[in-house]
């Protein structure tokens, strides 16, 4: 679970340097509705801020309800989000997705570094003053981790493999102590592992290594804020229609613990994990690469609920990549605004998806076929990251496939949205649950050390996930608690 065991000597050491570094740390409560809960002193110190600033308060807008701008601003009563057309989908269905743009950093995965962090700074079990926070991702998190340290001014190593993307290693080289490059592409998550190991045996005690794929602060802070975010929308937007599901890449799972808050709340609505045909671990036990950067794969995460999971669902990465030339070639814009009728409004939002973002609308677009759904049915993902991230990524494509024209949009427009399928669907029944969630057993019991009792716990024992889900109450009385005794609020 999250072990919430304080160690006062060194929690004693983490709140001087939260005294000395200026640092207030946000409770659930307020990263859930800071237009409520945040006081308006923070309001005000963050208005004179750049959203990507490493500055304490800051730490304030690991939130999905920030305003959409770069510098200033406040808070929405709501998540940023939009609203996807048929015109763009190719479907009838109500494709809402939350955005992750307005993040710090300008991706969600900041709040699951915050998930994981927070638990053991407030409990004193990690030493911002003598350790290294250590960051194993395969992209965004790593990012996440390091932006976190640096405002808390301890050193951070961020470890991602050497295929991701240009923009990710010049801007960590600029946040992070130190960057590590592991062999391999999003794919190759064993070899980040591997270098835990290593430094672990070199360093030992000098060093907390912050893994999301096991740390269940990073599925509770998911289930708590990105799930209240969505459902808020939903509320929303519903409009007598029926929320239908939702739809998230795999990755380190922490998303799809979202789905677990939604469950609770719309008990008819699926679950569905998304996945690359060219790497169907949780699809058919497979493996290999693909470009859907920063997912993570061939393995499955400790921290996935499998048995609230109802899809399997893989999209081809090539689709994914078309639609990066498609989104952000000029002539794919005028293409989709001139030819196809999307709305300008939409078309000058397409930069908000990344390369995972546009792999989760391809696997709602599925979904959505594979039900025959409706403009009365919604299903809801998240934009995890835009197109800053991925620049270098354009100029490939365009150096290796030449100059995009409106032909080239056309056929990418029909070919990779007007011309998806329902193949590589899995409805899990209870037998298809348990083979996924006994692929758990060859990463970490084999390999990472965790114990089958409590893989056995994960699937038989029904208090298990939700007593992690229920420790949010403890979490925002011991930040209160650490506040306090920095005392600057």
């Amino acid at each position: 679970m999250i072990d919430l065991t304080k160690n006062e000597e060194i929690l004693k050491r983490a709140v001087e340097r939260a005294k000395e570094r200026n640092i207030i740390i946000p409770t659930y409560k307020e990263q859930k509705n800071p237009v409520k809960y945040v006081p308006d002193r923070i309001k005000e110190e963050i208005k004179a801020l750049s959203l990507w600033e490493v500055a304490p308060r800051n730490l304030f807008r690991i939130s999905w309800k920030n305003q959409p701008i770069e510098k200033g601003g406040g808070y929405r009563e709501l998540a940023n989000y939009i609203e996807l057309p048929p015109e763009l989908t190719g479907v009838e269905a109500r494709i809402i997705a939350l955005v992750g743009k307005w993040f710090p950093t300008g991706a969600h995965k900041v709040g699951a570094a915050f998930g994981c962090l927070v638990p053991r700074l407030v409990t004193g079990q990690f030493d911002p003053t003598s350790q290294k926070a250590v960051w194993p991702s395969t992209g965004n998190y790593c990012r996440g981790g390091a932006y976190d340290s640096s405002i808390l001014a301890c050193e951070s190593i961020a470890i991602l493999p050497e295929e991701m993307s240009k923009e990710r290693f010049e801007w960590l080289s600029t946040v992070a102590g130190e960057v590590i490059a592991t062999p391999g592409s999003e794919s190759n998550v064993k070899e980040i592992y591997d270098k835990c190991h290593e430094l672990t045996a070199e360093r030992g005690d000098d060093i907390a290594i912050f893994n999301q794929f096991d740390e269940f602060g990073n599925h509770l802070w998911h289930y708590e804020v990105t799930g209240n975010a969505i459902k808020e929308v939903i509320d929303k937007e519903i409009h007598g229609g029926s929320y239908r599901g939702c739809v998230f890449t795999t990755g380190s799972a922490g998303t799809l613990a979202a789905g677990d808050f939604l469950k609770e709340h719309f008990p008819t609505g699926f679950i569905a994990a998304g996945e690359s045909v060219q790497c169907p671990t949780l699809y058919m036990n497979g493996f290999g690469a693909h470009r859907i950067e920063g997912i993570g794969d061939k393995h499955v995460p400790w921290v996935h609920n499998v048995k609230n999971t109802d899809f399997i669902v893989a999209i081809d990465d090539a689709d994914a990549m078309n639609w990066v030339r498609l989104f952000n070639e000029p002539a794919g814009l005028k293409y989709l605004k001139n030819d196809i009728g999307v709305s300008e409004n939409i078309v000058n939002q397409l930069h908000l998806l990344g390369i995972s973002s546009m792999a989760n609308v391809l696997f709602a677009i599925k979904m959505a076929k594979y039900y025959e759904m409706t403009n009365k049915d919604m299903i809801v993902t998240v934009f995890t990251d835009s197109m800053e991230m991925y620049q270098s990524r354009v100029k490939e494509l365009r150096e290796h496939f030449g100059q995009y024209e409106k032909i080239h949009a056309a056929i990418d427009y029909h070919r990779s949205i007007q011309s998806i399928k329902t193949d590589y669907i899995l409805e899990l029944d209870y037998v298809q649950k348990k083979r996924v969630h006994n692929l758990k057993y060859f990463t970490w019991i084999e390999q990472q050390g965790k114990t089958l009792e409590e893989l056995n716990r994960q699937w038989y024992d029904d208090s298990y996930w939700s007593s992690i889900h229920k420790m949010t109450p403890q979490l925002d009385e011991l930040i209160n608690q650490f506040n306090t005794k920095v005392g600057i609020l």
